[in-house]
């Protein structure tokens, strides 16, 4: 189950305080989605992974946190003009406030395309596919203009592209990641995009229907374990938020469905 609290935090950027809530815990049954959406009930959690300053609309994991260059982002015109767009969805509106703060305060382009992701999954949620298909895009567009990227975040974009309906950009991300020295997971999952790209499919699927259980005990994707919300939550009375989840792209991509599903194969 889900365990939601409210907390009142002090805002790093106006020092004024605000309700916010925090998430105590949660769980996932079941398969992510292959860009490694969680599943239920974390996934229903998606609202609260970032708080938001009803005073001056800073956004962050905890509002309490703040440096001097992304303070000046918040108060910039770019920023302001964006929280005050009325044609977003409250929640895909916020993560993208999150991800400008970490581009432009930050630097930090893979994070702000992660938040950008963020914001295609609460578009979908608010039935606005051509904008998620949108998002996933800018989040492509974000993580190619940042370091290197690595096999883990290679294997997402063409999840991305091929959301977006860019079967084009998807089977050349595809085709490039062939070339590499894959582990078992990754290959399986890689074959069964390759499919769906084939077929011009641009609908949700999990990481369950590329990688079938072993008879002999379930697959890793398929066990139901106590999740964990991927930031801090800022602070409450009593015990402490859970720690951060890895860093997207930490490891190997069968290690980062370990973390998140806990156990071994």
């Amino acid at each position: 189950m889900t365990t939601l609290y409210p907390v009142s935090v002090q805002c790093a950027v106006c020092g004024q305080r605000s309700n916010q809530t925090g998430i105590g815990s949660s769980n996932q049954m079941g398969a992510p989605d292959l860009d490694l959406r969680p599943p239920e009930m974390l996934r229903s959690t998606l609202p609260h992974w970032v708080q938001e300053c009803p005073h001056c609309g800073y956004v962050a994991p905890s509002l309490e946190e703040v440096s001097e260059s992304e303070s000046q982002v918040v108060r910039s015109a770019p920023y302001r003009t964006l929280h005050e767009d009325p044609s977003l969805p409250p929640y895909a509106r916020r993560f993208l406030l999150r991800a400008m703060i970490l581009e432009d305060g930050a630097g930090d382009l893979p994070e702000a395309a992660e938040e950008t992701l963020h914001a295609a999954w609460a578009a979908e949620d608010a039935n606005r596919p051509d904008l998620a298909a949108g998002l996933r895009r800018d989040a492509v567009a974000l993580y190619r203009a940042g370091p290197a990227v690595n096999t883990d975040i290679a294997l997402r974009i063409v999840d991305m592209l091929r959301r977006a309906g860019d079967f084009d950009g998807a089977g050349q991300q595809a085709d490039e990641l062939a070339g590499h020295d894959l582990d078992e997971a990754m290959a399986e999952v890689l074959a069964f995009q390759q499919k769906l790209i084939a077929a011009h499919d641009d609908r949700r699927y999990t990481i369950g229907s590329a990688l079938p259980p072993p008879a002999a005990r379930p697959h890793v994707t398929h066990r139901g374990k106590a999740g964990r919300p991927r930031k801090p939550f800022g602070r409450r009375e009593g015990p402490p938020p859970p720690a951060a989840g890895p860093e997207p792209g930490a490891g190997g991509f069968l290690a980062r469905l370990r973390r998140l599903f806990g156990g071994g194969r």
